[in-house]
């Protein structure tokens, strides 16, 4: 059994990414607070298991998750792990919070630095972003910087903010360059006229929700853009799709809740855990070259990192398609296609 992750080329940067990476949202304190120890205990668990690419973001906590990643990640080695952050957002102490990032009246970020997150996307924006990051990391480069949530920023970001970020990889400061975000019309357009070497995504292609396969997928494949997913568990429900589960971070409207049922339906006919279906399926699609895990625990991680080991028959994934709950053209795992960082995949 290989300790060394496999790993995908992307870019002509030298990066390479191994196949899991760790998300660091919920150590940036989102949905509810943790211990600076166990964020660091989890990053260094998700080493030891395997892991050598961590995706975090001054957003996350605002600054905390990278503070936390710094602390967790400085004496590792750095030649073989993968580090991402990204930018478009700067941390001021004078700004005010952010009052979108609420759910049910509660702050999605809690006990955090008190600074607010400010929208930028200017060239010196971009810039000024990796620097604080660098500086929050305690890390003198990072491998991937993305743009982060440009939705109702398109033009800038595909104009001062992807000029910056093209000056950097040129320069050689980062590796490869990108885009994350949850929703597709704005990334679809980005990989069309920018040339990025990947895009994070978001819970557009999981489970239950593959709509990016009518705009960005297809795009990606056009332009040679490598793709990353997170949200494979889309805020929970496919962990347990029980009324009240919440997707897309509010609770779910009935008809999401049926169909996740459904789903887990027909993986408990075959005797698998609908978070282990939900964790390999986005690994099956070629353009997908990683899947994040969020998690927020060393428990948490263990638990998932242990679904990636689970041999799910193809009989299910058949079942599936039959059943109206994954289009046709969906690709799906095959056998032993998906296994956990510490083993080598076909």
């Amino acid at each position: 059994m290989s300790n060394t992750p496999p790993r995908v080329e992307v870019g002509d940067h030298g990066l390479r990414l191994p196949r899991i990476g760790l998300g660091t949202a919920s150590l940036g304190n989102f949905l509810g607070a943790i211990t600076d120890q166990q964020a660091v205990d989890t990053i260094r668990r998700a080493h030891a298991r395997g892991i050598r690419y961590v995706d975090t973001a001054p957003l996350y906590g605002h600054g905390l998750a990278e503070t936390r990643t710094g602390a967790a990640v400085r004496d590792m080695p750095r030649e073989d792990l993968v580090v991402s952050s990204k930018a478009g957002r700067l941390l001021r102490a004078d700004a005010p919070r952010d009052e979108t990032q609420h759910l049910d009246g509660e702050p999605f970020y809690t006990d955090v630095p008190d600074s607010g997150p400010v929208w930028d996307f200017s060239y010196e924006g971009v810039r000024t972003s990796l620097a604080e990051s660098l500086d929050r990391l305690g890390l003198d480069r990072i491998d991937i910087l993305h743009l982060h949530d440009p939705d109702d920023h398109y033009e800038q970001a595909a104009s001062t903010a992807y000029t910056a970020l093209r000056d950097l990889r040129a320069e050689g400061a980062v590796k490869a360059i990108g885009a994350g975000m949850n929703r597709t019309p704005v990334l679809t357009r980005l990989v069309e006229n920018c040339d990025l070497d990947l895009v994070l995504l978001a819970g557009r292609y999981t489970l239950l929700d593959q709509s990016s396969m009518a705009d960005l997928l297809p795009a990606c494949r056009a332009h040679g853009t490598t793709v990353v997913v997170g949200g494979v568990f889309n805020s929970g429900i496919l962990l347990d799709p029980s009324p009240g589960a919440r997707y897309d971070y509010a609770p779910a409207d009935a008809a999401i809740v049926a169909k996740a049922r459904r789903i887990q339906e027909v993986c408990d006919r075959h005797d698998v855990p609908l978070a282990a279906a939900a964790l390999q399926f986005p690994l099956a699609h070629p353009q997908i070259a990683s899947v994040l895990i969020g998690a927020r625990s060393v428990p948490e991680l263990d638990m998932d990192l242990d679904l990636l080991d689970v041999v799910i028959p193809d009989a299910l994934w058949h079942d599936l398609r039959a059943s109206g709950l994954l289009p046709d053209d969906v690709p799906v795992p095959s056998g032993a296609l998906v296994t956990s960082p510490e083993r080598s995949v076909r």
